[in-house]
């Protein structure tokens, strides 16, 4: 954790504001009528209570805590910030907690406890414990760590996992055994140095040695040095580890080593210590927040080399939110009674083999790579990956109950990875993937209202992530005075369309947009003047290629915004018609919506390529669509001309784009329900699908719509989208929020990574 990666204020700001913290209690049932608080608390509460009494294990049937796990800390080894004790810890707590929550729909609740007592710190943990599911451990300094956990794990009857310890051993052992499989060694054989001895340090070489790794092959230092069984005052867990090898020093040790692990501190092993050791070393350099060995330096310094680090802008992240939330969810699903060494080596030999499989297109395209397969860059997968809660809770679940922890049972396991799968359409992971894949390629964004507070907080926030390079369009002294009051790092390009600055910029611009409407009624006169105006200059910087994207219309109307870009802004190439579309962010996952800003009332042949382009865009998020064509009736039950369109609209896409997924004229309902569907309509392409994309007649009906979700179901928007341009220029809807601001901005960069992936085709 270091302070140099985001700024001191909006660190603060995040955690303040709109109200303090990162998590909050939501209520899982209905409270809205005298009934439902007569059966929530008294007299109705009584029932479940009485039915506890009978058989505790009924608590699990009846309240939240087969689904609840306690985040628990006394702060003293937050990382890369020390004994900061247990109120300063709390930040840290209730992210985990966040994490639990968008990675694995696990309910996680922080307590911090204000002790350094082994004795204390147990005994209050073993009283709280029947309100949870499981316990994780976390930021508890070693060697108290240690035995803190086995205590608890001994004592109590449900899951408790130290993740400072366990999480980097499970995730680095995967990526160990991908990595000696691309090397062609074997574990038994290959000589290992560990840098670091505390809890994390130990407990990696205790599961490297379960997978077969030799003591006798294996050199542990701390900080005074190689630990060997001569040096006194030795802790039982380094004892475990001490060598009888001759050597005192890190050089001396690397000398002909197979692998290095480092959970150390930064920059201790040199280039000459990388060359001393054996052909393909493999090298996790894993302190935070800098690696023990710079990446790039290793790389250039030995290409035969096989690295891993704990950054998340280096291959081979090894990540902790690969390993926690999923081996929780499948110790939780079966009610385990711990997380022993079979579920742990379970969760290693998942995550290593997901590795190997193909890599999903939604993943190649969040990390901006054509192809990603296994290989010295790819011996982990990445942690935006969807299907790791598919694939490690069940190999964590199989491993209790073949192990004999688990007190329940799963027999349809089909059935509990589908379940698990639906249990993230409730996140925003699809934003996270969004930003990820922006930054792999930043590109330089238009601002074309740079001089509004929000406008240029959100343009902070796209240069700060890496998402893009902003350009600011505006009044110059405004936005250096906002600037300021916002800490906004300098060197930011501004240009201030009204003032004579960048004459022959403007002049250029102003010759370039009246040789395009000479004929259709501008004058020169009028080209110069509308050079002032900041959405014609921005397009036309767009048009030059002197922007790569813009986005504007945080303080105008949408349409004084769309006409001067639909007036200088060409269509792409193959498209006969500019739409909008929207993103919503629900309960159901991601679901798009056309068009909602543009078309009054579409043609069918219009609709068609409406459906063509949303299509695209969907693909664009690595969301496979299902679409469905939106109207009052269902597949021919009314001849009226507006569900007679639609009709028209699917004949046409069947016809000529068979391999699309669409169907219709269907209503709303059936197409959000695909049980229903399948019962009414068994011969529909939809039925038994989730459709997640939806072309609707008319504007009234699609704006309507995602506006009174946005609103009603508080679901999170981005767009509208514009498709069908031949440049990336996307609007804000007026009076945008920053975080609006900011994805549209990251919409923008995807675009032009993708109109610039076209043009390379073309040529």
């Amino acid at each position: 954790m270091s302070k140099k990666d985001t700024r001191p204020r909006e660190a603060l700001v995040y955690h303040s504001k709109p109200q303090p913290g990162k998590i909050k209690i939501v209520p899982t049932k209905p409270y809205s009528t005298q009934r439902d608080l007569a059966l929530a608390y008294s007299p109705g509460v009584a029932e479940p209570c009485l039915e506890i009494e009978k058989d505790v294990k009924n608590v699990y049937k009846y309240t939240a805590k087969g689904n609840l796990v306690a985040i628990i800390s006394n702060g003293t080894a937050v990382l890369g910030l020390g004994d900061i004790g247990p109120e300063a810890s709390k930040p840290v707590m209730e992210g985990k907690g966040l994490l639990f929550k968008i990675f694995a729909d696990i309910d996680g609740i922080d307590i911090e406890l204000d002790t350094k007592d082994i004795d204390k710190f147990v005994e209050t943990v073993k009283i709280i414990a029947p309100t949870f599911g499981g316990i994780n451990l976390e930021d508890i300094k070693a060697p108290e760590a240690f035995e803190i956990e086995r205590r608890l794990k001994e004592e109590l009857d449900i899951p408790v996992m130290h993740d400072d310890q366990h999480g980097t051993a499970i995730i680095s052992a995967a990526a160990l055994l991908n990595a000696l499989e691309i090397a062609g060694k074997k574990i038994e054989e290959v000589t290992f140095v560990v840098s670091g001895a505390g809890a994390a340090a130990v407990s990696c070489t205790r599961l490297y040695k379960a997978f077969g790794a030799k003591a006798d092959n294996i050199v542990m230092l701390d900080s005074k040095g190689v630990i060997r069984k001569d040096r006194t005052n030795l802790t039982t867990e380094k004892m475990e580890f001490a060598s009888d090898r001759k050597i005192d020093t890190l050089e001396e040790a690397m000398k002909g080593a197979d692998v290095f692990i480092g959970l150390s501190v930064a920059d201790i092993v040199t280039p000459e210590m990388l060359r001393s050791m054996n052909a393909d070393p493999i090298v996790f350099a894993m302190a935070n927040p800098n690696p023990e060995i710079n990446y790039d330096l290793a790389v250039k310094t030995r290409d035969d080399i096989i690295m891993a680090t704990g950054r998340s802008d280096h291959p081979n992240q090894v990540n902790n939110v690969l390993g926690f939330p999923f081996i929780f969810r499948g110790a939780l699903d079966v009610k385990a009674t711990k997380i022993n060494e079979e579920m742990k080596m379970a969760a290693v030999k998942a995550i290593a083999a997901l590795a190997k499989e193909p890599v999903p297109e939604q993943v190649n395209k969040a990390y901006g790579e054509t192809h990603i397969t296994f290989s010295k860059e790819y011996i982990i997968p990445k942690p935006f990956d969807p299907r790791l809660i598919a694939k490690i809770p069940p190999a964590v679940a199989k491993a209790a109950i073949d192990s004999g922890v688990a007190t329940d049972e799963i027999t349809n396991w089909e059935n509990y990875e589908e379940e698990l799968l639906q249990r993230l359409g409730n996140d925003h992971k699809i934003i996270r993937m969004l930003h990820n894949r922006a930054k792999t390629n930043p590109k330089r964004i238009v601002f074309a209202e740079a001089d509004h507070l929000d406008v240029l907080k959100a343009a902070q926030i796209v240069k700060e992530e890496g998402i893009g390079t902003p350009i600011l369009l505006g009044d110059r002294a405004r936005i250096e005075e906002l600037m300021n009051t916002l800490e906004f790092e300098p060197g930011m390009e501004i240009i201030d369309p009204k003032t004579d600055e960048q004459k022959e910029l403007k002049e250029r611009y102003a010759q370039k947009y009246w040789a395009s409407r000479k004929r259709k009624g501008i004058t020169l006169y009028e080209a110069r003047r509308r050079m002032k105006e900041r959405i014609y200059f921005a397009s036309i910087m767009v048009n030059e290629g002197d922007a790569d994207a813009m986005v504007a219309g945080y303080s105008r109307s949408y349409p004084s915004v769309v006409t001067p870009v639909l007036e200088l802004i060409g269509k792409a190439e193959g498209d006969a018609i500019v739409a909008a579309a929207n993103l919503m962010l629900t309960d159901r996952g991601p679901m798009f919506l056309s068009d909602t800003a543009i078309n009054l009332n579409p043609t069918a042949e219009q609709l068609a390529h409406i459906a063509t382009m949303t299509a695209r865009v969907a693909k664009m998020f690595g969301v496979d669509p299902v679409m469905a064509m939106l109207s009052y009736s269902n597949f021919g039950s009314s001849s009226h001309d507006t569900a007679k369109k639609m009709n028209h609209a699917v004949s046409y896409l069947h016809d000529n784009y068979p391999d699309l997924i669409i169907d219709g004229e269907v209503q709303s309902d059936f197409a959000m329900n695909k049980e229903m569907m399948q019962r009414k309509f068994p011969f529909s392409k939809l039925a038994g699908k989730n459709v997640n994309t939806f072309i609707f007649p008319n504007l009234d009906a699609a704006n309507i719509t995602y506006k009174v979700m946005k609103e009603l179901n508080k679901s999170e928007s981005i767009g509208p989208m514009l498709l069908g341009l031949n440049k990336p220029v996307h609007i804000f809807q007026l009076g945008a929020s920053v975080s609006e601001m900011v994805n549209m901005s990251a919409v923008a960069v995807v675009d032009a990574q993708e109109k610039e992936k076209v043009a390379r085709g073309r040529k």
